[in-house]
């Protein structure tokens, strides 16, 4: 067994370092410098499936989602905005679903930190 939680846990520590978004083929940054960091816990970047944790500073981005992605808040608060324009306002303890080639705006109001899980059949 594996916990996530919003606690400071060991199990939620040793996340690597992106590139910067603005190097990123698929992100554009629209504002700030956001950060991102990983750990996969399951599977690897080119995996059919992969879970793990991702941190992110403040900022604002979009991007095409990759894969079929559950994800739950455990630390942070953010904006995710659709491209009909309505807008979801996340927490810890919130959980969302955004689907492979979705176009999303992620507008990181507070540094996130999420667990997640992505299905990708084309992998």
């Amino acid at each position: 067994m594996k916990p996530y939680s919003h606690s400071n846990e060991p199990s939620q520590d040793n996340l690597i370092e992106l590139p910067r978004l603005q190097e990123t083929l698929g992100y554009d940054v629209l504002d700030g410098d956001p950060r991102c960091s990983i750990r996969i816990d399951r599977g690897t970047q080119h995996s059919a499936s992969r879970l793990g944790v991702w941190m992110c500073t403040p900022g604002i981005f979009c991007c095409t989602e990759k894969g079929d992605e559950l994800q739950t808040i455990i630390e942070g608060s953010l904006t995710i905005i659709l491209e009909d324009g309505s807008s979801f306002d996340f927490g810890p303890g919130d959980s969302f679903f955004t689907e492979k080639g979705e176009r999303v705006t992620w507008k990181i109001n507070e540094t996130v930190k999420k667990v997640f899980f992505t299905y990708d059949s084309a992998a």
